[in-house]
C-alpha cells in the first residue's frame, strides 16, 4: 500500500507540473528548413520573385526563450546564386555561395494581439549578421514573422519570416549588397 501510495504522489507531482507547462513560453528552440534570397537592387522583398536564390536554400537556427516574450536566436544560412541570376540588376556570369551568421534579439507580441489564441504568434526581430557572397559584410538585420504551433503544448510549430539585411559598407560591396531573406522552417522544443 506504501508503494502505490508513493507512485500515487509522483505520478501526481509529475501530472501537475506538465499541466502548468501547458504553454511552452520559455526554453531552448532548434528551427530548421529553407530559405530564399532576393537581392534584386530593388528595396522590395515582392519585386522579382521569379528570380531569387533558392539553389542550396538550407537555413537553422537555435533560440533562447523567455516568459517576458523576448528570445535570443543564433542562426546558419547556406545558399547559393547560379549562373545567369540576376543580383542588383546585373546577370552573374558564374556561381556564388552565400553563408551568412545572424544574431538576433525577438519580441513575441503576438500574446497581446489575440490573447487567447493560443495556436499563433508573432515576432519582431532586430540584430546583426555577417554574410559573404563573393567577399564579406557586416549587416544590420531588421525582420519580423508568424509562427503556428501544431500542437497544444506548443512545443511543435512552423515559422515564416522575412529577414532585411542592411549591408554596413553597401557602397563598395558590389554584390555583397543590401537583400531580403524569406524562411519557412519547422520550429521544435528542445
Amino acid at each position: 500500500m506504501r508503494k502505490f501510495l508513493i507512485a500515487l504522489a509522483v505520478i501526481s507531482i509529475s501530472s501537475n507540473i506538465i499541466a502548468q507547462q501547458g504553454s511552452n513560453t520559455k526554453g531552448w528552440f532548434l528551427s530548421a528548413g529553407l530559405n530564399a534570397i532576393n537581392s534584386q537592387g530593388t528595396k522590395s522583398p515582392f519585386n522579382g520573385m521569379d528570380e531569387w536564390a533558392i539553389n542550396v536554400p538550407i537555413s537553422a537556427a537555435v533560440e533562447l526563450k523567455w516568459d517576458s516574450g523576448l528570445a535570443l536566436e543564433q542562426s546558419i544560412t547556406i545558399n547559393s546564386f547560379a549562373e545567369g541570376d540576376v543580383i542588383d540588376g546585373g546577370t552573374l556570369t558564374e556561381d556564388f555561395s552565400y553563408l551568412s551568421f545572424d544574431t538576433h534579439v525577438k519580441y513575441y507580441f503576438g500574446k497581446h494581439i489575440f490573447p487567447e489564441v493560443d495556436w499563433i504568434d508573432f515576432y519582431a526581430n532586430s540584430g546583426v549578421g555577417f554574410f559573404s557572397i563573393e567577399n564579406t559584410n557586416v549587416s544590420f538585420n531588421l525582420g519580423g514573422g508568424i509562427l503556428f504551433w501544431l500542437n497544444r503544448r506548443q512545443t511543435i510549430g512552423i515559422r515564416a519570416q522575412v529577414i532585411g539585411k542592411l549591408a554596413l559598407d553597401h557602397s563598395e560591396s558590389g554584390i555583397d549588397n543590401n537583400h531580403f531573406q524569406t524562411h519557412i522552417q519547422a520550429f521544435i522544443a528542445l
